[in-house]
């Protein structure tokens, strides 16, 4: 077993297991990870096609992520000088190694949806 172990409260892989979790992150990894259309290569995507891409995610809320991403070591920021700017995002060898969690986990939400409805309708109708 390695050095850190996330169930201990002062571990720093809870923090990172916090900050990987949420949902902007998985969906930003699983469209860097698969393209636009979730179906192709990693490759790297600007700005504003992640913003399109990823419905009702807020300015802020996008760039708090990729800087977050980027901080981590996860994802590459690329800046090339025209105008106007051109930025755009491209998973590192350690965002990749993560991607494919990701991406099983969307997957899996999207294939049980149906599931979880079926079940949140049954345990309600039973409480009611």
């Amino acid at each position: 077993m390695g050095k850190y172990d996330a169930f201990l409260a002062v571990c720093p892989s809870q923090k990172l297991l916090e900050r990987i979790s949420g949902k902007w992150v998985a969906l930003i990894l699983s469209a860097l990870g698969s393209g636009a259309d979730c179906a192709g290569a990693p490759r790297p995507m600007r700005y504003s096609e992640l913003s399109r891409l990823l419905a009702g995610v807020s300015q802020k809320m996008l760039t708090q992520t990729l800087r977050s991403l980027e901080r981590d070591g996860l994802i590459t920021r690329t800046v090339t000088p025209t105008v106007p700017v051109t930025v755009s995002y491209e998973l590192t060898d350690l965002g990749l190694s993560l991607f494919g969690m990701m991406r099983g986990l969307k997957l899996w939400a999207q294939d049980h949806m149906d599931d979880v409805f079926a079940n949140r309708a049954e345990h309600d109708s039973a409480t009611a």
